[in-house]
């Protein structure tokens, strides 16, 4: 199901939603229980009537503001005043308002651009104080209170699947530095839950962390919070960190308890369908470094957060985050944009709107603190979100601006009720709303403008890889190559192609498309240049510049007229020499990198004239840019380039010609593969290079060696036929017809050229090829591996690159032969001798180091020192220098077999730079007394910076910081020495 359509005149769906309820809170009349266990929370009437302290003295005493709170007492419950508010306006006045009657300064939200190098973007409420903690700034306050905007990333997959997961949030938080310190600060918080904000009492649950025995006392004891609703619980979920590095410590958090009929009895604070986090505090006391380790702070720190969607939920009484006044009303519109009934939708429609309303939060106020839509960095962020968020409202069918305008953007309209929304979260929205909804709008054009055609070949692919694995009995999978295509060409985020292939059950290759990306990055950055004159002013480019006329099928040098230069991105008049630029022609006999062909390299010149200087730019790539217009991108390494003059532009010949064979290369190898191995085999990825081609294919093995050898055998034999290439352009649907395969990564019009080998090969093709097989004059397959499940790559040598891999080869042959004194085909052999040599040498030089290593051992046996008065207990701990790691084994059997039982023996050695070996080795009845050595190992080998273990009665273990060496066989031998003799006597 959809989700119900609406006739376009129903104005919205909010009389469909259930209206906020308001949850009971407290009185101030208390009876206390009898026992000693205490169930609920009433607050002491002078916690809501009497003032903490007289604010300007605020500072001047720190006992003034010290909380008070009363213990844990049966409650009786009253119905809350319905004119107490709970929206999320509310709520952060309430909780700023509570912090600044106790001294905390209310200080504005830091922008979602941070200062700090280690973190892309605010992350949490604490990051702007991040250098106060640090001690690396002065406090300006005591302390502060402050809504603080953030963004994460990192769980965008849950958004909207789940109740609380979001990219856009509000963290409440009240911050001490070198203030007040635990209690305070868990005392304040359950002030503020149960008091300030009416949360009942016995519905709240505590964590703290497992070691943090003084958060757990204050809480139980101070607080009067039962035992059985605190958790403890380990460093994952209780010891909080910035990010890699910065400050940090242990930390305590305040669940909500959605159903407390499920009773105390293992519950699990972890449940999502029970529980939710909405209060967590930091005991800031460490910083970490990058190493990992801990140092403290040079003061005590408090960072709380309280998530306001969270609290907004739980007062609000609404089935998730997404149902708050925070979120909903821009769900709201987004319903009736798509004409869609929130209230009555299945779930993965209201999903879809969830994300809408999530998502859309994030844009606004990311391009409000002045992050633009791009591809690098914090601009692919937002570009990101943007474009799930279109592909997701084109799912649901929402088109137009909402101002009858069926083709305008639809983002604006949305944004809009973010923006309306927003006076609270930043004061600044309003002001910067043109420029805001001027960018999107922008960008959402930008994007629709190629999704169509995207959407439909990941489509197509998905299509593909389904039926793929069906046929091989497969898990389907996407190549990392067709990934690479929709992020590169289509404006794909590679999340969103992932996104796409989960709901149908197929994975994707990112190992395969991060490859692509760093060859990406090796062609001098080629997309993102090209992404620099894309996101630029397009409108006035291409009303400036004409489509570049291709002349490169029949001539390799033409003249041409510089149409416009661009440096940087930016559109210059005149071009200096020894900079670096891009050259828009008129017409151009250079290939544009497509279809998997890299581009022509060549020169442009202005010829010498009367009183002229002659320039010359070398071009190193071509790229195609809004449909036709070619950028040449190179270097002016003479004379001056200037807009409007006429040039001659020429193609390097020799390096076109390898690409010519290299690419007709390809049509004969899908042909032979498809003959050898099977009809259903299918292209998933090209490269034609200079110096070799790559072709990925659909396939659920490796090759055969006899396969490869038939492969070869099948292109050399048309090589050798000297056929006649075909070249013709015709109706894509007559070329179809006539058996054509589609290139892959090609796009298409309605006409297309189709390259044929007469018997061999058709295909549609946009690229340079030969005019006949014999140009080829031979090819070799250097490699073939599986690169993803059931996709293989083959890569290959032709013509000039074929020639020199063959006298490359022989060249290493006849060195080879002439070292080893045989002829070629006695190598295999000789080197097979020679290896089983090698191995026989290494064993005996084990053995011999192996012997060494027991003699040596010998002689230190006497060091063995007595310990224990009941029981004498002999304990050895040496170093052994150099001794490698399998001899210092056996010289540790040695001894344990040398030494009477009971004893103890721990070895030593650093064998090579930077590491460290070890052995521990007890004899029965040193086991026997309760130390086993695989346990004992282990720390001292921390010590040297690694770790180990094993056997009760024999372990290794090994480290990088020989330096460490000496006092960790010294810690070994005191912990040894005191054990021992505390057993042994």
């Amino acid at each position: 199901m959809e989700g119900l359509k609406l006739p376009s005149s129903v104005p919205g769906t909010s009389s469909l939603f259930p209206k906020f309820a308001f949850p009971v809170r407290p009185t101030t009349r208390t009876v206390h229980s009898t026992g000693l266990i205490r169930r609920s929370l009433a607050i002491s009437p002078c916690i809501l009537s009497c003032k903490y302290f007289d604010l300007k003295g605020a500072h001047d005493s720190h006992i003034k503001r010290k909380a008070s709170v009363q213990p844990v007492m049966e409650e009786s419950i009253e119905e809350k005043p319905n004119d107490l508010s709970v929206s999320g306006n509310s709520i952060r006045r309430r909780f700023l308002d509570f912090y600044a009657s106790r001294g905390h300064k209310v200080l504005p939200s830091a922008s979602l651009v941070p200062d700090d190098p280690t973190v892309l973007l605010t992350i949490a409420g604490m990051l702007q104080f991040k250098p106060i903690f640090l001690g690396k700034v002065p406090r300006q306050v005591p302390c502060a209170a402050t809504a603080q905007r953030c963004i994460r990333t990192n769980d965008v997959e849950n958004v909207g699947r789940t109740t609380r997961h979001h990219t856009f949030f509000e963290m409440l938080g009240n911050f001490s530095f070198g203030d007040y310190f635990k209690k305070e600060a868990i005392k304040w918080a359950w002030e503020l839950s149960t008091a300030e904000l009416g949360l009942p009492a016995e519905r709240l649950w505590i964590s703290v962390f497992e070691d943090d025995d003084e958060a757990f006392d204050i809480w139980h004891k101070e607080v009067g919070v039962p035992a059985d609703h605190i958790k403890r619980m380990g460093e994952d979920d209780n010891f909080w960190t910035s990010g890699v590095t910065g400050p940090c410590g242990p930390c305590s958090e305040i669940y909500y308890d959605f159903h407390p009929e499920r009773g105390n009895l293992d519950a699990d604070l972890g449940d999502d369908s029970r529980f939710i986090e909405f209060y967590n505090l930091v005991f800031m006391q460490y910083n970490k470094r990058d190493d990992g380790s801990l140092e403290p702070l040079k003061q005590k720190n408090i960072d709380t957060g309280m998530g306001l969607e969270r609290v907004a939920r739980i007062l609000q009484r609404v089935p998730s985050n997404y149902e708050t006044d925070l979120i909903y009303p821009i769900i709201e519109k987004a319903s009736e944009l798509a004409n869609i009934s929130y209230g009555l939708a299945d779930d993965p429609t209201k999903s879809k709107l969830k994300i809408i309303g999530d998502h859309m939060r994030a844009i606004v106020y990311l391009i409000s603190d002045g992050v633009i839509p791009s591809n690098i960095g914090r601009g692919y962020v937002v570009r990101r979100l943007i474009r799930r968020v279109v592909r997701i409202g084109r799912l649901l069918d929402m088109r137009g601006d909402g101002r009858e305008n069926l083709e305008g953007a639809f983002l604006p309209a949305i944004a809009e009720k973010v923006i309306d929304l927003g006076t609270h979260i930043d004061s600044e929205v309003k002001t910067r709303a043109p420029r805001i909804l001027e960018e999107i709008k922008r960008e959402e054009y930008r994007f629709v403008q190629t999704l169509e055609r995207g959407e439909e070949l990941l489509e197509q692919m998905i299509a593909d890889a389904l039926s793929s694995a069906r046929e091989k009995g497969t898990e389907p999978c996407l190549a990392g190559e067709d990934a690479f295509l929709l992020y590169d060409t289509y404006g794909f985020p590679v999340e969103i192609t992932i996104e796409v292939a989960q709901e149908r059950g197929v994975t994707v290759d990112m190992n395969a498309f991060d490859t692509e990306m760093e060859k990406q990055r090796r062609r001098s950055q080629a997309a993102h240049h090209a992404v620099k004159l894309e996101v630029g002013d397009d409108a006035e480019l291409t009303a400036n510049v004409s489509d570049t006329e291709f002349l490169g099928y029949d001539t390799l040098s033409a003249k041409a007229v510089i149409k416009s230069l661009l440096v940087n991105g930016k559109s210059v008049i005149q071009v200096p020499e020894g900079s670096e630029v891009e050259v828009l022609l008129n017409k151009t006999p250079f290939y544009a990198e497509s279809g998997g062909q890299i581009a022509d390299h060549g020169l442009i010149c202005v010829s010498d004239g009367e009183n002229q200087q002659r320039t010359v730019v070398e071009i190193r790539d071509v790229q195609k840019s809004m449909g036709s217009l070619f950028v040449h991108k190179g270097t002016v390494k003479e004379g001056v380039l200037e807009v409007g003059k006429e040039v001659e532009a020429g193609v390097d010949p020799k390096l076109r010609q390898r690409a010519k064979v290299h690419h007709t290369a390809t049509h004969l190898l899908q042909s032979a593969l498809k003959k050898v191995i099977g009809q259903e085999t299918s292209q998933a990825g090209s490269l034609v290079a200079f110096d070799r081609l790559r072709f990925d294919f659909n396939f659920h093995r490796p090759l055969l060696d006899d396969e490869i050898l038939e492969i070869e055998g099948l292109i050399n034999g048309w090589i050798g036929d000297a056929a006649v290439l075909q070249t013709r352009v015709m109706p894509l649907t007559e070329a179809k017809e006539a058996g054509a395969i589609a290139m892959f990564g090609e796009k298409y019009g309605e006409e297309v050229r189709v390259v044929e080998v007469p018997g061999v090969s058709m295909e549609l093709c946009g690229g340079t090829h030969v005019s006949n097989t014999a140009e080829i004059r031979g090819l070799k397959i250097i490699s073939e591996q599986g690169i993803a499940s059931g996709i293989r790559r083959i890569e290959a040598v032709a013509g000039e690159a074929f020639i020199e891999y063959v006298n490359s080869r022989d060249y290493y042959m006849k060195q080879l032969c002439n070292n080893l004194k045989v002829k070629a085909e006695e190598v295999t052999t000789r080197v097979d001798n020679l290896l089983e040599e090698l191995r026989m040498a290494r064993n005996e030089v084990s053995l011999l180091r192996s012997k060494a290593a027991v003699y040596k051992a010998s002689t230190i046996a006497s060091k063995a020192v007595l310990v224990g008065s009941s029981k004498e207990i002999r304990v050895l701990v040496e170093s052994m220098d150099d001794t490698d790691a399998d001899s210092l084994k056996s010289a540790g059997e040695y001894l344990i077999n040398s030494l009477q039982d009971p004893a103890a023996v721990v070895l030593g050695s650093s064998p090579s730079e930077g590491k460290v070996s070890l052995v521990a080795a007890f004899t029965p009845g040193v086991v026997e007394l309760g130390l086993q050595a695989g346990k004992f190992i282990g720390p001292i080998a921390k010590l040297c910076g690694g770790g180990g273990g094993g056997r009760p009665n024999f372990a290794q273990a090994g480290g990088r910081k020989p330096g460490n060496l000496s006092s960790a066989l010294e810690k070994a031998r005191s912990e040894l020495m005191a054990i021992l003799s505390e057993k042994g006597s």
